[in-house]
């Protein structure tokens, strides 16, 4: 039997039949994707900065390369093996994309739970994925030298391939939550 949720706030959780495993892998998903299309925005404007720029990023970045292929080179370099190419390299761009899957499956955990999450259709998450990971992590962990170090054209490219990010990653999630409307939720 399919009944109705109760007409309260909890009608825009997910539909029943999701489950974790279920939320999980449309995060996935929508990581996966998002990360696609925040990599041609970004390299559409990598492509329009000055070349000064671009070297000066370059320069500052530990050995010359962006944060995934830093870390793929260190895992790799503890089993004595060294990555060849160091970048582009499969290794790097794998963990690229999961540095992006990772934060996405947790958006989409709790985007429903707490809909303040959700609030500007994704624009907030990206926010606070370029301060969490960018500004935070990645020189914390050493993937990248520390903030001030970049051109503010680096900051400001890594806001918009974010907030890019973030409004892809809530659109293919509110795609895979299928239409919009009452959940259904099946009583037995």
């Amino acid at each position: 039997m399919v009944t109705d949720w109760p007409e309260t706030e909890e009608t825009a959780r997910p539909r029943q039949g999701d489950g974790l495993l279920g939320t999980v892998l449309k995060g996935a998903v929508a990581g996966a994707a998002a990360m696609w299309v925040l990599d041609r925005v970004d390299w559409a404007m990598w492509d329009a900065e000055a070349s000064e720029t671009r070297a000066e990023t370059r320069r500052v970045r530990p050995g010359g390369l962006d944060p995934a292929h830093v870390a793929a080179n260190r895992i790799t370099g503890a089993f004595g093996k060294e990555l060849n190419p160091s970048q582009p390299h499969p290794a790097g761009i794998a963990l690229h994309y999961a540095f992006g899957m990772v934060p996405t499956i947790a958006y989409a955990l709790l985007r429903h739970r707490y809909p303040v999450v959700a609030a500007g259709g994704g624009v907030g998450f990206g926010l606070a994925a370029t301060v969490i990971e960018d500004e935070g992590m990645n020189p914390l962990l050493g993937l990248a030298a520390p903030p001030q170090d970049y051109p503010w054209q680096d900051h400001a490219r890594a806001v918009v391939a974010h907030v890019v990010l973030g409004v892809v990653a809530e659109g293919v999630l509110r795609a895979l939550d299928g239409p919009p409307g009452k959940p259904k939720r099946i009583v037995a």
